[in-house]
């Protein structure tokens, strides 16, 4: 059975001052994500600004993205929406361009019972053929999944990981839970937790700062592969100054300045959210320009 691995770039979508999707600049970010070795990418995640597109937006950066890719890494979709039949809907879309995978996010905003959550679950993955992977968030949802309801949604056919980005004792306790099954991956989606959660048998990860140095975080993954760890640690640290540097401003605005300084987009975000200030591109030239000269 199929199951994520590896590092995968959660891919900003670039937008145009009009709010229509740069599909140029896009195409762009996947060639440079792809060329730095990353083992995969995602589209429409909460970088790519799900949350604020229509349905068919979603289905055409879905498409656009799988069909750009054309199998030359994974390509996970997000495709949770608050209704169950929308995700439904969602991922047999996704699955019928070609996705690897689906992420979806658990049931938020009506906040319904662990119950309900895992029912979400099974009806989605039932629906469809491609792997499931569990989209847990609580510090943006504000609902967290404790570490045994994660692991019973892990048993349900078809769901094949979990995007957890979550702090390092809930990645630890699901870790022990699922460490001993062969058809589930654990991948981290905070920076400053790549390294130790790889270390203690994470499968990979998925984060912002791979769209900015894909080829260093393509590195990190193999390092710790390669059982290489005093390497990884001097390599982390590194890139400690870009993962606290990401979080000073709103995401997605400090993804796309950093894309900006490098030349590959130039675009905006979408009301109600903000581009980065131009003091802060100041600071993300500088911070990129010390870890790609080092």
């Amino acid at each position: 059975m199929y199951k994520p691995y590896g590092m995968i770039a959660a891919l900003p979508t670039p937008m145009l001052e009009n709010g229509d999707i740069d599909y140029n600049s896009f195409g762009n970010l996947i060639e440079h994500v792809i060329a730095g070795g990353l083992q995969g990418v995602l589209v429409g995640g909460s970088t790519g600004e799900y949350s604020l597109m229509t349905t068919e937006e979603r289905k055409q950066i879905i498409e656009f993205v799988t069909l750009k890719v054309n199998n030359r890494v994974q390509v996970m979709a997000g495709t949770g929406c608050h209704r169950t039949s929308d995700t439904i809907e969602l991922t047999q879309f996704a699955e019928s361009v070609g996705v690897d995978s689906a992420l979806v996010i658990n049931p938020y905003y009506m906040v319904t019972s662990d119950e309900g959550i895992v029912e979400h679950y099974k009806n989605v993955a039932e629906s469809t053929s491609v792997g499931i992977v569990i989209y847990h968030y609580p510090e943006a949802t504000g609902v967290e999944l404790a570490p045994e309801i994660i692991h019973e949604i892990s048993k349900i056919d078809g769901v094949v990981g979990i995007k957890n980005t979550a702090d390092g004792v809930h990645t630890s306790k699901v870790l022990d839970l699922v460490k001993d099954d062969p058809d589930f991956a654990l991948l981290n989606g905070f920076e400053d937790l790549f390294l130790p959660s790889l270390a203690i048998g994470a499968q990979g990860a998925i984060g912002l700062v791979d769209n900015l140095v894909p080829s260093k975080i393509a590195r990190l993954y193999k390092l710790v592969q390669d059982n290489n760890i005093q390497e990884a640690i001097e390599l982390n640290k590194q890139l400690l100054p870009l993962y606290n540097l990401l979080e000073e401003e709103t995401v997605p605005g400090t993804v796309k300045a950093g894309l900006k300084v490098l030349g590959i987009s130039g675009t905006t975000c979408r009301l109600p959210l903000k581009p980065a200030t131009p003091a802060f591109e100041e600071k993300m030239k500088v911070v990129l320009d010390e870890i790609n000269n080092s």
